[in-house]
This record gives structure tokens, C-alpha cells and sequence, in this order.
């Protein structure tokens, strides 16, 4: 059962002040083992700087309600006009209520159906959104365009900041680590997402 009913609510007018993201920890039978989602990447590769970058960011900003930064290009690419250290793409790190209320807004424009593949073996989901206007709740303006996004998911378990502190760091054991099968799971469970092969 979803832990929320999306028959009852409007998601062209929910807000992420109206999400309690403590709802969506999934605990099954320690509360170590519990799952729940770290954080919601997304991202809009440009390509190239100018103009078209800052349409991409403002349509990023509209979406997620949070400024984004902007992503330099790692080497140069003559061919393609791309110079090492150029800004060529946007992308916007959301973490607790605003990753889950743009989440459920980004599954939508998918109808909440996610494949087995889009899952990998460490408990991540990646999914892309073709055209931004399919999210509920955007309209579209002439001015900006129509832009397609990347969504990242990563879910975690508490203890995982070992990973990532500065000081003392180390490594997450095995069986500690979430599966393919749990993170299906928790879609399955806590968002309602069907899973298809």
C-alpha cells in the first residue's frame, strides 16, 4: 500500500511543505535496515553555453523550486565546439521532502511505471522525463522550449555516512549494502510504481 493515496491528492498542486519525507522510510524488521531516499539528481545536458544553458535553467529552477548549478565540461571536443571548463549542462541536488514531492511529480509524467533495467545493484534508479511539460502542474512557455531531463534516485540505509564523512572513513559491508530486489521493492511498496521487465 503508497504511502500516499494519489487518487485523493492533486499533484499540480501539491507543495514539498505538505510532504512529511519521514513517512516514506521503509522499515520492515530493524530500524537499521531501514530504507528511504537519500537524494533526487536531476539534470539537463545542454551541450553548449549561452542562451539555450540559461533557458535550461530556468525551466530546472520552475521545476524544482531550488536554484541549480551548472556543470562544466571535463575535456575539450573541437568537432562539437566544446572547450574544457565551459558550463554545458544544469543539475539540481533535492534531498528529503523536496526529492519525494518532485519524484512523484517526475513518475507521473512516466503513468508510475518504471523497468527492471532502470534499477541497478547498488540501490539506484535512473529514469528520463522526454519533455519536462509532462510533469503536472509545469505550463509550457514559447520562450524556453520544450526540454527533456535525467532523474537519478539514490536510496540508502542509515550507517551509510561512513561512506562519505571526512574523518574515519570507511567502507559499507555487503549485506549491509540495498540489492536490486529491495529497491524494486520499495517502489513497489512505498511510491505504488509498477515494475515491468
Amino acid at each position: 500500500m503508497p504511502v500516499i493515496d494519489l487518487s485523493s491528492i492533486d499533484l499540480k498542486t501539491l507543495h514539498w511543505r505538505d510532504i512529511d519525507w519521514r513517512k516514506f522510510i521503509w522499515i520492515k524488521d530493524h530500524p537499521m535496515r531501514a530504507i528511504f531516499i537519500e537524494k533526487v539528481t536531476v539534470n539537463i545536458g545542454v551541450g553548449t553555453s549561452g542562451e539555450r544553458l540559461e533557458k535550461a535553467a530556468k525551466i530546472l529552477e520552475e521545476l524544482t523550486d531550488q536554484t541549480p548549478s551548472y556543470r562544466l565540461a571535463r575535456k575539450s571536443i573541437k568537432e562539437w565546439g566544446v572547450r574544457r571548463g565551459e558550463p554545458i549542462g544544469v543539475a539540481v541536488t533535492l534531498r528529503k521532502s523536496k526529492a519525494i514531492w518532485f519524484l512523484l511529480k517526475a513518475l507521473a509524467a512516466l503513468d508510475f511505471t518504471l523497468r527492471e533495467s532502470q534499477f541497478d545493484n547498488t540501490g539506484n534508479v535512473a529514469f528520463g522525463v522526454r519533455e519536462h511539460i509532462m510533469i503536472p502542474g509545469t505550463r509550457y512557455d514559447p520562450n524556453l522550449g520544450i526540454w527533456g531531463m535525467d532523474v537519478a534516485v539514490r536510496l540508502a540505509r542509515p550507517g551509510y555516512r561512513v561512506m562519505y564523512r571526512r574523518r574515519c572513513r570507511s567502507k559499507i559491508g555487503k549485506s549491509h549494502r540495498i540489492t536490486k530486489q529491495e529497491a524494486i521493492e520499495y517502489f513497489k511498496e512505498i511510491l505504488g510504481v509498477k515494475v515491468v521487465p
